[in-house]
């Protein structure tokens, strides 16, 4: 017990050493944008008092470090300040669009995980065989389509050609969940084709490593089935990787729903980040960037401990 407290207590450490640097990232690569973010978002037509009055409100009138401690100061505190293009608390604003993002990522994860794991668990038990090979054919290919060809083509046979689904995944606080759950199907079913690939994969690895082990061997030669022998013995010690690889892909359904989101236009957190940057809102982009990194540090530390726990050796790995 005290083995797996000081491993959690180290890797908070490394977490939050991580999101400091991030920050510190994330804060000179907003400030380095080219141009003018309040002459930007005022127009051509705005007088250099309006564009001052408005840097001033920024905060882009004082040097940099002082404008990093102001910020990371108050977001210690809750405070991610006011939207400078809606004049709305960033936090009211991120809670909902966070919310809607979670629910999205969720739902794919509801219908990825367990088709990957059948689909891995299948691959491994007829290992060099046809549906093996299909399976990596299919999910090879999955792997390597962008994530908005693929929402593309899905919007063109299932909303266009057929119309089952709507091509726009519209939501509102008003919506009831099975409203919810038909508006995004077609981007949820997006982020299933890429991310069952990796997890499928993994699965199949890491049953087929262990098949070469002597107590799977001696259960072999005791006339057990195949079958049985990969999902009673493999199975549960190749728990460890599967969980590491399903709760990282889970931080990607979270993190990298920008572009799905945008092109069903789902009103998630990565919809509000693109809209920021076209609208030079720089307290919103810097807030969204940080919330999917410290959501992606917490879940990468949610994987390691959960790791750990299915495989106590990993505490000691000489």
């Amino acid at each position: 017990m005290n083995d797996i407290l000081k491993m959690l207590a180290q890797r908070l450490s490394l977490g939050l050493v991580t999101l400091v640097v991030v920050s510190i990232i994330i804060f000179l690569g907003v400030s380095l944008l080219p141009g003018d973010a309040a002459q930007a978002m005022l127009g051509q037509s705005a007088t250099a008092e309006t564009v001052a009055a408005l840097r001033a409100r920024m905060g882009l009138d004082q040097p940099g470090y002082i404008r990093y401690f102001v910020w990371l100061g108050d977001i210690l505190q809750g405070d991610f300040g006011v939207s400078i293009s809606s004049n709305r608390e960033i936090s009211d604003l991120l809670g909902v669009r966070f919310a809607n993002t979670l629910f999205l990522a969720l739902m794919a994860a509801v219908v990825s995980v367990p088709i990957a794991l059948t689909l891995g668990i299948l691959a491994a038990i007829y290992r060099n065989g046809l549906y093996d090979r299909t399976v990596n054919i299919v999910t090879l290919s999955s792997i390597s389509t962008p994530e908005f060809f693929v929402s593309y083509i899905l919007i063109l046979l299932f909303a266009v050609n057929i119309g089952w689904f709507p091509s726009l995944a519209n939501v509102s606080a008003d919506t009831s969940f099975f409203e919810r759950v038909y508006a995004c199907i077609l981007p949820a079913a997006t982020l299933t084709l890429v991310v069952v690939a990796h997890m499928m994969r993994m699965t199949r690895a890491a049953i087929i490593n262990l098949l070469a082990s002597p107590y799977i061997e001696m259960a072999a030669l005791k006339g057990i089935p195949r079958g049985r022998i990969i999902v009673r013995h493999a199975l549960p010690n190749a728990w460890a990787p599967i969980i590491n690889v399903i709760v990282i892909n889970l931080a990607y359904l979270i993190v990298g729903v920008v572009i799905v989101e945008v092109v069903f236009v789902y009103p998630g957190l990565g919809q509000l980040l693109v809209d920021s940057v076209q609208r030079r809102d720089l307290p919103v982009v810097q807030a969204c960037s940080l919330i999917f990194a410290a959501t992606y540090v917490l879940l990468n530390l949610t994987a390691d401990i959960l790791s750990i726990l299915a495989n106590p050796r990993l505490l000691h790995p000489k």
